[in-house]
């Protein structure tokens, strides 16, 4: 399990994260969902161990992450970075590859059903940087699959995708749940969430306000006020 407890992140002496806590069990894929600015790549980032709160504490099976070294941390956590790009010409595979840097090895298996399952295998010797922008955020998801953590936490791992791409991408996650991964998922794509996760976490100006079922959290009351959209019929972002 990850969690984050009573976390407080000041930034810019302004409270981005204030008092949150939240735990993702094993088998959960719980999507993070929010205004802009609600908090939500600072949350996956402190769960990932990549900054250290003013206050409160982010654990992993009850373990301070602070309490782990770097590489023991990059082992079981996996972390996509919102708008991840490469700055220099590597291949795909050679992307996806990065993700054995923790293990210490490079075990080709990990790797290629990695590429297998993004759609990549075709195209693993490409250059990443003459790729669109969906097949680099593939390229980058298949990182994450290679490093087969214990936890995934991915910021809008959809974006830059078409509407297949970002389902195929979704449904993949959810298989990851299934499993027996902690998956967690900064999403915009209200639809999304509702249609795959186990429960949807809400944050609004530094605070979870909901976390719960999509049917509770997505209800018009709720994402509404936030939001000023409601879900409509079919998953349809509907104005309020």
């Amino acid at each position: 399990m990850i969690a984050a407890e009573e976390l407080i992140v000041r930034l810019g002496g302004r409270a981005v994260l204030d008092g949150v806590s939240l735990k993702v069990r094993a088998g959960e894929l719980v999507a993070l969902v929010g205004p802009n600015g609600a908090g939500k790549s600072t949350l996956l980032r402190a769960l990932a161990g990549l900054l250290r709160p003013d206050a409160g504490r982010a654990t992993l099976d009850g373990t301070p992450l602070a309490a782990l070294s770097p590489r023991g941390r990059a082992r079981r956590i996996a972390w996509l970075e919102q708008g991840a790009r490469a700055a220099w010409g590597m291949t795909v595979r050679e992307i996806a590859a990065l993700g054995r840097l923790p293990h210490s090895d490079a075990a080709e298996a990990p790797v290629a059903a990695a590429l297998a399952a993004l759609g990549l295998d075709h195209m693993a010797d490409r250059r990443i940087d003459r790729l669109s922008g969906g097949e680099v955020r593939r390229a980058m998801i298949a990182r994450v699959l290679a490093t087969a953590p214990d936890v995934m936490l991915l910021d809008e791992p959809c974006a830059d995708l078409d509407p297949a791409q970002g389902f195929a991408v979704m449904r993949l996650l959810r298989a990851q749940a299934a499993a027996g991964r902690a998956v967690v998922v900064v999403l915009h794509d209200l639809a999304l969430a509702a249609r795959f996760a186990d429960r949807v976490a809400l944050l609004e100006a530094g605070r979870l306000v909901a976390d719960g079922p999509p049917d509770s959290v997505m209800a018009d009351a709720v994402v509404g006020r936030v939001f000023g959209v409601r879900i409509g019929t079919g998953l349809a972002v509907l104005p309020a």
